[in-house]
């Protein structure tokens, strides 16, 4: 999904998050604890915890809790938290889904508009943020470019989730940014669709009603096998935690993913749009 910042937004300072990384860093030591040993005792992988303690990715609420239990921080880690803002690069109201990324032992994405973040190349998200309305800074762009790549890093950095992709076919013959840079993002998607995690199915043009025309969709399910599902729209986004209305749209994705074209399919097309540039 599109997670750049709107005009208005306000920026974060990163080194708040580097200062909550080493406030946790320090109390994880104080226990005398590696963190490999810490990761299992909060429930979270060793590779969100060095992210966290690296400042490079914003803490859940959940994780706050744990890790002020753990490590019987007098009160210390949530104080710490409390001065904590957003990551650059991320809308306001993308905040707490990309939060929750890192945390999906699922993480299902049907995406009709264009090649889903998690992705796209920095060629063509670049080419996004500088055609973006209203205009945005050197600096802006460059900030959002950074945390797009670094989002992405969950593909590669938590294995044994299970990624689905659906991507409307006409979003991969939009060439975004010209032929040159349609050929990288489209080779990048063929070498994502190799890993065994990671499933791509395209909805064919040739498809005339399926159950995602209601716009695009984003379903998660958490360590904890809980589910919650995430839509945008301009200017707005909403997570959804009602499983009542979870349970909804996960039924529109398995019917989407019935209606689809298969995995190998897919990659077919997908070799043959890229051959045609």
């Amino acid at each position: 999904m599109t997670d750049e910042v709107p005009k208005g937004s306000e920026p974060e300072t990163s080194e708040s998050l580097k200062a909550f990384g080493e406030v946790v860093k320090a109390f994880r030591r104080r226990a005398g604890l590696t963190q490999e040993q810490f990761a299992p005792l909060v429930g979270y992988s060793v590779p969100m915890i060095a992210s966290i303690e690296q400042g490079r990715r914003l803490p859940s609420k959940d994780f706050v809790a744990r890790a002020e239990e753990v490590l019987d921080a007098f009160g210390v880690i949530k104080a710490a938290a409390k001065h904590l803002t957003r990551k650059a690069g991320l809308a306001k109201w993308f905040e707490e889904w990309a939060g929750l990324e890192p945390l999906a032992v699922t993480l299902y994405t049907f995406e009709n508009r264009l090649v889903p973040g998690l992705f796209q190349t920095p060629a063509y998200a670049r080419t996004l943020f500088e055609e973006q309305i209203p205009a945005m800074s050197d600096d802006k762009i460059e900030s959002n470019l950074i945390t797009r790549m670094e989002r992405a890093r969950i593909l590669t950095e938590r294995p044994e989730t299970i990624f689905s992709f659906i991507i409307e076919e006409h979003v991969l013959r939009r060439q975004i940014g010209g032929p040159e840079v349609m050929r990288e993002q489209l080779d990048h998607i063929l070498d994502l669709s190799r890993r065994r995690n990671i499933d791509i199915q395209i909805m064919p043009q040739s498809r005339g009603y399926h159950a995602g025309l209601g716009g695009p969709l984003c379903l998660l399910e958490t360590e904890e096998n809980t589910w919650y599902a995430y839509c945008e729209g301009q200017e707005t986004g909403q997570l959804i935690s009602d499983p009542k209305v979870v349970s909804i749209l996960q039924q529109r994705y398995a019917r989407m993913r019935a209606q689809a074209l298969s995995p190998e399919e897919s990659v077919s097309l997908l070799r043959e749009i890229r051959g045609a540039l």
